[in-house]
This record gives C-alpha cells, structure tokens and sequence, in this order.
C-alpha cells in the first residue's frame, strides 16, 4: 500500500455500505447507543425549555414585582439542574462504553483476520499500514460513533426544537432569526470543505513522517556506518516543512471559520434586538420574549458549529471505516474448506481431538509454483522425502530454496500440482494441525519482549522449567543463560536487543525444539552466527534433527555435510542430488560450491591469525 493508495482511501465518497457494516458492530450493544441517545433528547429537551423558564421569571417575577412565584421558579429549576446532572451522566457513560466495546470488537475481528491471512499478504502491505489500521483508524471510528452520533442526535434535536419554539412564540422575530442561516450553510460547506482538504494533506505527509521515522530508527546503524546523517536530516525537515505547511493552511481556515459564525450570530442577535426592542417600547412583545430569542440566537448556532464539525469528522471517518472493514473482509488466499474447518478447526479454535498423527512422510507431485506478481519459480517439480530425513537445500538466491520450505510450511499453495503429507493432500487437513507440527528456525531470529524464559515457552506455553533448561542444553544456550544475574528471567529487550546474534539464534533454536515438531525448518540457521557458536549449533543439529524430517537451507555448506540428502537448485529444478561425499566425487556444482566457500573460509582464517 503506497501513499498514492491511501490518498484513494481519503479522496472516496460517502459509502452507505461501509456504514451499515460498521454500525451493524453496535448491535450487540445497542442497548448503550439507545440510552445515551435517548440522554441527548432528554437534554437537548431541557436546553430547549432552559430559555422559556428565564423567560417565565422576567415576565411573571422581575416585571411584576411580586415574589408569590419565585418558589415555584425556584423549584422547577432544581428540578431542571438535577436532570441535567442525571442526563450527562447517562451520556458519559454510555458513550463511553460504545467507544471502548466498539473498538474492541473491530480490534478483534481485525487482529483474528490477520492470523488467518497468509504471507502472501504480509509481503504486500506494508506493517506501518497494518498498525495504523489497529489503532488510530479503530480509535477514530469508534470515537465519532460513540461522542459523535450522539452530540450529533443532541445538535440536530436542539436546533429543530428551538426552531419549532420560536415559530411558534413569535413568527417575525423568528424569521428574522433564521433568515441568516442560508449565508451560514454557505459558509459552513466553504469552510469545512477547505478544512478537510488540508487536513487530508497533514495525514498523508504524516504517513510520510512515520515512514521516515521507522527507516530512522531500524537503519541508525548504516546511517551512522554511511555518515548520512545530514542527507536524511534534510529529507526529514522536507518532510516535517511540508506538514507544518498544510498544518498552518488548516488552523488558518478553522481560525477563520469559527470567528466567521459568530459574526453571522452576532448580526442576528443585532437583528433581533432592533426589531424586538422597538416592538417591546410598543408593548407587543415582552422583554422575556426578546430575552428569549436573544437566548435562542446563542444556543442555536453552538449545534450549528458542533453539526458542521461532526459531519466533516464522519466524512473524514469513512476512511477509516473503510481500511478497516477492507482488512477485516481480506479474503486469504490460502484457507481451509468448511469440511476441514468443521473437523479440524479454524485459525484460532483447534479440535485437536481430531488431528491425526503426522509422521513426517513429504511429497512434491508434479509441483508449478507463480507468486502472484513474477516469474514461475517451481514448474513441474517432484520431490519425495521420507519421515525422519534429512534434506538440505543449496543454491544461489532465486533457485527456490525459501520457496520450497514456504511451500511445505503451507505459508503458500502451489498453483498446480500436490503436497502430499504423509501420502494426503495437506490441503484435506487444516492448517493449524500443520503448522502445530512445524518448527521454523529462521536466519534473523526474532525475539519477542520479555525474558529468555517466556521466549523458549513460546514453542509450547506449558513446558515446565526442567523442559526449557533441558532443550536449552541441547542447543548449549544454557551455557551463556546461567551467566546473566537474572539467569531464564534475564529480560531480552525490544526484539531481542540485549542479546548477541548467536545468543539469539540459539534460543529460537531451544524455542524450535521445546515444541517437538515433526518437521524443522532450518532457514540457513547458522549464516548470522560466529565460528564458536556455528559449531554448538552443528552439535545440536546431530542430536535434534533424529526422528523428525528436516529441511535445511544451507548458506555454510559445513553445516550439511551429515545430511542425507543435498538438493542443488537451479532455476527451481534440481541439478544435482545426493550425500555430501557422493556431490564431490561428481566435481560438478556442488563441488565448485564447497571448494570455493572452503577456500574462502581457510584464507579468511589465516588473515585473522
């Protein structure tokens, strides 16, 4: 998703099906919508009868001179402030817990959706987009659905009902009234029109900014390597100018807005005491009735205002509405059939009472694989690997080594042909039941925030200590653990930042293995780490991989010479195969490959002595 997209998202029309799918989120709490509507009415109701009960004390009170009524004025208005309170509250709370449910539940539908899509997606769309779904669209919608529809019921009840009073109290002063209201429309679509427009250029230059922000950030070191420093600082400051531009243009348009109302209600409130003072020294009218309207002229422009700025935050919500309810409908295209969903279970909810044992029994038939946007990368492709082998993967970038691992791992589908998982077509059993059998050990190893501890039990949340400390061992990762303070509780940072890179690598190896997979993928596992730490992996590597079938994308071809099986990939096929004595007896590929990497690594070895 570029920024010319999300421009699409904000330049679109009033969409009613977007709508009516974001409303239908509130109909399991209908109940709090109801009420805090039903608390506007009421108040816009009082704020409507407010001026007529001042007007009641002028006319019957102040004017007369007696105080027989002023309990009754007095009273009637405790009765009235005392609602109010009853009335706010009700609002408040209700609102309030619109806006909390209805973020939930769009929060959780989205974040359900975004397990069930497939890497395919994660490859297209960018993660900056994916999170701002998560939290500033879904706080946006929820907030002009909860506050706005209900200051919008208030403004809307309250200007209707001051209209209908005024008509009916005195017909020329409310003319009079509402005869500066076209003028106000005019200005008001003016306006909001030329607000919104600049405050869509602030949120497309703010995407820019948080972009340039993450790029900062993750690449601070090769900034610092490149001295860089000045050139991104320049491209920030075009970046920040540009918003700060666009934020000016807008506060100078609402600057000049507001004031722009009030000086439209102030030339009905002068309108109205011209008239209404002459017709007061004729006695046609009571100085209560021209204190009313000068009253309604004050409180029927305040919804004017509010309704102009609710109705351009609608407008301005429908794109949030709209990427959410994209993201939350996103079709996989990788999924599981309602017959296998029905046995099996979806994404989140296992039958795990129904999952059959997978041995580890692996077939390519007649394998064509495209991604969605290039080249065929596997046409025609067979493989047959049998439970508890080991196969590794060689071969230059682009010779469908990731692809065939992704493939096994079901990340995608082939575009024709089979994948037979122990002699089925793993598309017959759900996709959890696999991947609950996999283990994935990736090149970059991420680590998730917390301890060291919490990051092995990630492979199987209820393995005990002793299970943790043992897969540890295996991988001799217990070795540098018992050497921090905190030993297993030691805490690894954001990512894993307070750890090295073969310290990393070794606890997502204990992580793989603490969840006994059937199948484990090693994605060139040992290629980010040191000669020493190389070598506890290759141990543990011996020990690890019996009994369970493997594949191995190898960048350090030492690292698989016990394998039983090497595949040589080029352009998706395989040019070579067999044991690593068998591949160098034949000095072909195989052998330029690992004579040339020998060769490199003995020289690299003499100039570090």
């Amino acid at each position: 998703m570029n920024y010319f997209e999300e421009e699409e998202y904000q330049d679109s029309k009033f969409d009613v099906k977007v709508w009516y799918k974001i409303f239908s989120y509130m109909k399991p709490f209908k109940r709090n919508v109801i009420l805090g509507i039903l608390a506007a009415v009421v108040l816009a109701a009082i704020d409507t009868i407010y001026p007529l009960i001042n007007k009641y004390a002028i006319d019957e009170i102040i004017e007369t001179r007696s105080l027989e009524k002023l309990p009754y004025f007095i009273a009637f208005y405790v009765v009235i402030m005392f609602l109010i309170g009853i009335m706010v509250y009700t609002f408040i709370i209700h609102a309030g817990q619109v806006q909390q449910k209805l973020s939930f539940a769009l929060r959780k539908d989205a974040f359900k959706k975004l397990h069930e899509l497939p890497f395919s997606y994660y490859d297209k769309t960018p993660v900056g987009w994916i999170m701002a779904r998560m939290t500033s669209d879904s706080r946006n919608l929820s907030d002009i659905l909860s506050w706005g529809l209900i200051d919008l019921s208030w403004g809307m009840l309250m200007m209707t009902g001051i209209t209908i009073v005024m008509l009916i109290t005195n017909l020329k002063l409310a003319l009079i009234t509402l005869s500066v209201l076209p003028l106000l429309i005019g200005l008001s679509i003016y306006f909001r029109t030329k607000i919104l427009k600049a405050y869509r250029k602030i949120r497309k230059e703010n995407s820019k900014i948080t972009g340039s922000f993450n790029e900062g950030i993750t690449g601070a070191k090769t900034t610092k390597t490149l001295v860089l420093e000045k050139e991104n600082f320049n491209d920030f400051d075009g970046l920040t100018s540009n918003m700060k531009r666009h934020s000016i243009r807008a506060a100078m348009f609402a600057g000049l807005y507001f004031p722009s109302i009030l000086f439209i209600a102030t030339i009905a409130t002068g309108l109205v005491i011209y008239y209404g003072g002459m017709d007061v020294n004729s006695d046609i009218i009571t100085f209560g009735m021209l204190y009313l309207f000068i009253a309604y002229i004050s409180s029927f422009f305040e919804p004017v205002m509010q309704l102009a700025n609710i109705l351009a935050r609608f407008q301005q919500a429908q794109a949030s509405a709209e990427r959410l309810i994209d993201l939350i409908e996103k079709e996989p295209e990788i999924f599981d059939t309602k017959d296998v969903v029905e046995k099996y279970g979806d994404a989140i909810n296992f039958k795990k009472e129904n999952w059959e044992e997978l041995i580890g029994d692996v077939e390519f038939k007649n394998v064509t694989f495209k991604y969605s946007k290039g080249e065929t990368v596997l046409k025609d492709f067979n493989l047959h690997v049998k439970a508890g082998q080991n196969i590794a993967l060689v071969g230059q970038t682009g010779a469908g080594k990731s692809t065939i691992v992704n493939l096994i791992c079901r990340f995608y589908e082939p575009t024709s042909g089979e994948i037979l998982i122990d002699g089925r077509d793993y598309k017959e059993r759900s996709i959890g039941w696999l991947h609950d059998n996999l283990g994935y050990v990736l090149q970059s190893p991420h680590l998730f925030s917390g301890s060291i501890l919490e990051n092995i039990r990630y492979g199987r949340p209820d393995a005990t200590i002793e299970e943790v400390i043992y897969a540890s061992k295996l991988v001799e990762a217990d070795n540098f653990i018992v050497e921090f303070k905190d030993g297993y509780d030691t805490e690894v940072g954001e990512g894993g930042t307070r750890l090295s890179v073969g310290q990393k690598q070794l606890i997502s190896f204990a992580r793989a293995l603490i969840a006994n997979p059937k199948i484990l993928i090693l994605d060139e596992a040992t290629s980010s780490v040191d000669t020493k730490t190389e070598k506890s992996i290759q141990r543990a590597i011996k020990i690890v991989l019996e009994g369970r079938t493997s594949f191995v994308i190898a960048h350090r071809l030492s690292t698989i010479t016990s394998s039983d099986s090497i595949l040589v990939l080029e352009d998706g096929k395989i040019i070579e195969e067999g044991t690593h004595k068998e591949l160098i007896k034949l000095e072909k590929h195989y052998f330029k490959l690992y004579t040339n990497q020998f060769k490199s690594k003995v020289i690299e070895e003499s100039k570090n002595e």
